[in-house]
């Protein structure tokens, strides 16, 4: 609760002192091909989601020093400092608009690294034939859970293109994570959950549904890479828990990330940190909610607000099925793969422009489309 109440104080702050900040902080870039805005807003929700957590620490370690020795706000700590070098680098990057794709990837590696020699967060098996047998080198097990937190990174990055989508995606797997871990009696991990729960929310009842305010590149750096390590510290702390149900939950924006870069890479043959348009969540604001939704002038953001909704749907059915049946290998696979043929289906129709409910007989799906 105090991690949401700060949260939200902070974002509020950031936006009504954006006079004085705004040069730096917003977002004037209105014409990338990933942008979806009409106006210049403040990019810097991140820096309110990390005070929401420091704060909610720092007090319970203040008003209940038991309490919070019990919680573990120690190791808690400690993953806030593992998480520096990507929230600063995500963070310069929403200022000065100059941080390189490669830097910005050192150092979500780098961070994911911290957090293994801090807090000994090293994965151990995948659940996949062969792999696990090589992570029985312990050098090989932390290159691995390293390329699994900096995908974990990216891929809540790339989800964030519309109001409301990371930052409701976070939360969605924070909670099903914290469900998880309530109920292997694991207190550190659910209170880690609850934590980024609680931060994430705060900001997106700023952010959601009229924008004002972005989670950035830090804000969305550092929520991808707290919902990743809760993964790993569930999976090695709990072996009950199996990686395929932790994907279950994660469906969505994994399997967004693994086709951008096939896309980019193999289809496109361009640069795979090059941004494009092509995402499941812009296609289905362009192709579907733009083609079935009218603009409203009242409410210009109705339509852009309206991707998080089914991308939660979706994601919300997705953990509620993990959370169900998962603790099993085989049924934790099998909501993963209707999870890849559902994308693939929707996909494929959206990029085809096949799937269009409602259009006016008069406006082509290829014609120029108002963002919200």
């Amino acid at each position: 609760m105090m991690a949401a109440v700060v949260s939200l104080i902070g974002s509020v702050l950031i936006v009504v002192s954006q006079k004085w900040h705004g040069k730096h902080s917003m977002d004037h870039d209105l014409s990338g091909v990933q942008k979806f805005h009409t106006r210049a807003v403040p990019r810097v929700g991140g820096i309110a989601i990390i005070s929401g957590i420091i704060f909610a620490l720092i007090f319970l370690a203040i008003a209940d020093p038991a309490l919070s020795k019990s919680l573990q706000v120690k190791e808690i700590f400690k993953l806030l400092i593992a998480s520096m070098p990507i929230f600063i680098a995500g963070t310069i990057e929403d200022l000065t608009k100059r941080v390189s794709v490669k830097i910005r990837l050192s150092a979500s590696i780098l961070s994911a690294l911290l957090a293994s020699w801090l807090l000994g967060a090293i994965i151990d098996s995948l659940e996949i034939w062969g792999v696990d047998t090589l992570m029985l080198f312990p050098p090989i097990a932390l290159v691995i859970t390293a390329f699994v937190v900096a995908g974990g990174i990216n891929a809540i990055n790339i989800i964030d293109g519309f109001h409301g989508l990371a930052a409701s995606a976070v939360i969605i797997m924070s909670l099903a994570f914290a469900f998880i871990a309530w109920q292997c009696g694991d207190a550190l991990v659910t209170q880690l959950a609850l934590l980024g729960a609680g931060a994430a929310f705060g900001f997106l009842l700023v952010n959601y549904p009229a924008g004002r305010l972005f989670v950035g590149d830090g804000g969305a750096y550092f929520l991808g890479f707290w919902v990743s390590e809760i993964a790993v510290l569930l999976l090695i702390r709990n072996p009950s828990v199996n990686a395929w149900q932790v994907l279950a939950i994660c469906g969505y924006p994994i399997i967004e990330v693994i086709y951008t870069i096939y896309r980019r890479k193999f289809i496109r043959k361009s640069e795979v940190g090059n941004p494009d348009c092509l995402h499941l969540h812009t296609l289905l604001y362009r192709r579907l909610i733009c083609q079935t939704l009218a603009h409203n002038h009242k409410q210009p953001w109705a339509r852009n607000a309206s991707v998080a909704c089914l991308v939660g749907i979706w994601m919300t059915g997705a953990s509620v099925a993990a959370l169900l049946v998962g603790d099993t290998v085989s049924a934790a696979v099998a909501v993963v793969l209707l999870q890849l043929l559902l994308y693939i289906v929707t996909y494929t129709r959206l990029v085809r422009g096949h799937w269009r409910l409602i259009q006016s007989a008069t406006t082509s799906i290829y014609s120029p489309i108002r963002n919200d």
